[in-house]
């Protein structure tokens, strides 16, 4: 068991795993702690945070990554949460 992920529950580590699945099936570039020593956002200086909350139906998850596509741009991960950056605006996608 990775130490990093002890704090999860099985619902969150699902929900990290079916976005990483989807993620590669359709070959959207994603950003994670595997690969930055340190990312922040600063959600002050966005004109709109966008929340998407992933509760069981996939659609959400699919619906945030689309917007990745549509935009041209990477996932970033955080912890348990993966944002979009684009512009001024903050894609955030969290697990109820």
């Amino acid at each position: 068991m990775d130490i990093g992920r002890c704090w999860l529950t099985p619902k969150r580590e699902l929900f990290i795993k079916r976005v990483y699945e989807i993620v590669n099936e359709l070959k959207i570039p994603l950003i994670d702690e595997r690969v930055y020593d340190k990312v922040n956002f600063n959600a002050g200086a966005a004109i709109a945070t966008v929340i998407f909350r992933f509760e069981e139906d996939e659609s959400v998850i699919r619906g945030f990554l689309g917007l990745a596509e549509y935009f041209h741009t990477v996932v970033i991960k955080r912890k348990d949460e993966f944002f979009i950056p684009h512009a001024s605006i903050l894609f955030r996608l969290i697990s109820a």
